[in-house]
């Protein structure tokens, strides 16, 4: 059974303070009052197929993500370390370990200081009988739920992008600028922008243009080789979402989707502002970059995972200033057993996460999930191994990602022959091995 964080680790809402000086905007006074009157939506309903069979039995926000995290967790992290803590979370593709992850490990919210965390899976709400047909049309049919919450502001969020944002700031932008509509961005090289809404701005950050997966992407003026995206993050006026979504639900050939209607019809209509995520990105002192990743791909996946097992990674997860909340498994630790020459339990420049066991065997720059064993004389370097895995002896492992619950055979070889491994696995273009069970099960041995 996993473990809830004990509550009096968690201020409840009606004790929560936000400091004034991590905003330093005029006017933002009153933004821990109005932090109180936001609800968070958080879209987790997407399958992610570009991660091809990681996302057979699960959605994309559910998949493991650094050791011991699921990648949602992240967006719900941002939200209490904000202090928003009354969120919904919008589940449809295959939810069910989503849905048991965020029960089992995010019940320490305190209902009679109305801060919750509400499932809100598809359920044909409205008439017509539809599942959700996307993200704006995932919010309409909720409506009725969101409006009884009564929030002056609704904050839409993407559940499947790793990061750390304080959207306490995000909110005082809004306010302070007297926005009907806020969209945060980030700058992207151009030669990548054609997977995002793109959009242009005027001197006073006000979006003058928007446009959804653009195969020409403009860039931002005076900087050549960097477009402005969207980060799929909105904070809407509440009455105004509202109106806009009841508007949008009647419009024959809309994708009811926020990026492509919801938000370009908006332009000269309302007040729509763009945020700038450097401004709102926490990082630490000696940070370099503002962290964001769309972890979509299984080579973005294992290559952020793989990132987190250098010295100094770009992703600080021991922040205690602003920690990423979990699930926490009753696991016993990790442990590393034998030391002769040429049978030496050991793992260098990695992640091992609780549970784990390496018994004589080599372990280089991987992240070994919760309750994985690698077992004698084998070798595992610059890959991603998830939970409940079994190495067998004598294996190795090389730029591989293996998924929850293999077993390998003892003696098998991943990562030493690309034609090979793309007749037994799935490979992709760079290189990186995806194993998975019904994989091995196909194998000839």
């Amino acid at each position: 059974m996993p473990r809830l964080w004990p509550s009096t680790e968690m201020k409840s809402a009606a004790d929560m303070t936000y400091p004034i000086e991590r905003l330093g905007m005029p006017g933002a006074d009153d933004i821990p009052q109005k932090l109180r009157r936001t609800l968070a939506l958080v879209l987790a309903g997407g399958r992610g197929s570009r991660l091809k069979a990681l996302t057979d039995w699960h959605a994309k926000p559910a998949i493991p993500f650094g050791g011991k995290f699921r990648i949602i967790d992240f967006t719900l992290s941002n939200c209490i370390n904000s202090g928003i803590r009354r969120i919904g979370v919008l589940t449809q593709y295959k939810a069910h370990s989503l849905i048991q992850h965020i029960q089992r490990g995010w019940g320490f919210l305190r209902g009679e200081f109305n801060e919750f965390i509400e499932l809100l899976p598809a359920q044909q709400r409205t008439e017509g009988g539809n599942w959700y047909r996307g993200t704006a049309d995932a919010v309409f049919q909720n409506l009725d739920i969101i409006r009884a919450h009564s929030p002056d502001y609704v904050l839409i969020l993407a559940g499947d992008h790793v990061y750390k944002m304080d959207y306490g700031r995000m909110l005082a932008n809004h306010v302070t600028q007297d926005a009907a509509v806020t969209v945060a961005c980030i700058e992207v090289p151009v030669d990548k922008a054609s997977g995002f809404g793109v959009m242009g701005v005027d001197g006073d950050n006000r979006i003058v243009r928007f446009e959804e997966k653009p195969a020409k992407p403009d860039p931002i003026p005076g900087r050549p080789g960097l477009a402005l995206a969207s980060m799929g993050i909105y904070v809407f006026n509440a009455q105004l979402l509202y109106d806009l979504l009841e508007r949008d639900a009647d419009l024959i050939g809309s994708h009811h989707d926020f990026g492509k209607d919801v938000i370009p019809s908006l332009i000269g209509e309302v007040k729509l502002v763009a945020h700038r995520f450097q401004d709102s990105c926490v990082m630490d002192g000696g940070a370099e970059e503002a962290y964001w990743r769309d972890v979509g791909t299984l080579d973005a996946y294992w290559e952020a995972n793989v990132d987190l097992c250098r010295v100094t990674p770009a992703l600080n997860l021991y922040d205690d200033n602003w920690p990423i909340w979990t699930s926490q498994a009753q696991s016993p630790p990790a442990k590393f057993v034998f030391d002769s020459e040429d049978r030496r339990g050991m793992a260098v420049d990695s992640l091992v996460a609780g549970g784990c066991v390496v018994s004589g065997a080599t372990v280089r720059r991987s992240m070994l999930f919760t309750n994985v064993r690698v077992n004698s004389y084998c070798v595992i370097e610059d890959s991603v191994v998830l939970p409940n895995v079994d190495v067998g002896r004598h294996a190795r492992i090389r730029r591989a990602i293996v998924d929850t619950g293999c077993v390998i055979p003892p003696g098998l070889v991943v990562g030493e022959d690309p034609v090979l491994d793309a007749q037994r696995f799935l490979q992709t273009e760079s290189g990186i091995t995806l194993v998975t069970r019904r994989m091995l099960d196909d194998l000839e041995i």
